[in-house]
């Protein structure tokens, strides 16, 4: 097999395309090395030298997807007057590009953070932790420039804007599989998004 650069570069992204495209369409357990390997016209152990195994692929896999998508979001951010802007901006711009990479919807719903194999640890993609982090950052900066109640848990204020962002790009992942039309605009992601940070800024105890 040849060793020349452009050669190595080939394998190691038909490697990467390929795995993405089975663990999307069969899971993480069912997309065996064997099949990612015949379909990337490649070996096995070409893909233990470049990723140590299938874990390490969807790690790459994922790492790969993500970078355009951070720079881009990292743009848009920067952009924003306010971090309650800067989070309907980030928010809605990865439910979009979900919305345009079924396979990466798919994967960073059901396979970005799971158990793997018989230990009690959750596996966390770096692009699940980055976005994560980046969210939160967003959180405490907002209760810092006033534009995000401080009285608001951290925590809890990431959660339920993640949960929300999950559902909106489950629900048109389900919808795309089924054929059916996208159940929602870019213009209705961003009305909900802004209607829950609104929501934000002012904090109203709850009542006993």
């Amino acid at each position: 097999m040849s060793t020349d650069p452009d050669s190595t570069s080939s394998s190691r992204s038909r490697l990467l395309a390929s795995a993405k495209r089975l663990m999307a369409q069969h899971g993480y357990e069912q997309a065996s090395t064997a099949a990612i390997a015949r379909e990337a016209a490649t070996s096995e152990s070409q893909l233990m030298r470049y990723f140590g195994g299938k874990a390490g692929l969807l790690d790459e896999v994922f790492n790969t997807l993500w970078k355009p998508l951070t720079e881009n979001v990292q743009r848009l951010i920067a952009e924003a007057s306010d971090a309650r802007e800067a989070i309907e901006v980030l928010l809605s711009t990865v439910i979009t590009a979900f919305g345009e990479d079924h396979d990466l919807a798919y994967l960073f719903l059901f396979e970005g953070r799971r158990v793997r194999g018989s230990g009690p640890g959750i596996s966390l993609s770096k692009g699940f932790v980055d976005f994560s982090g980046l969210l939160h950052s967003l959180i405490r900066r907002g209760k810092r420039d006033g534009s995000i109640d401080a009285a608001f848990d951290e925590n809890a204020a990431a959660s339920a804007l993640m949960g929300a962002a999950e559902g909106m790009i489950r629900d048109r992942l389900i919808a795309e599989r089924s054929g059916q039309p996208k159940p929602f605009s870019e213009t209705q992601i961003r009305s909900v998004f802004h209607a829950m940070l609104l929501g934000l800024s002012l904090h109203q105890p709850v009542v006993p």
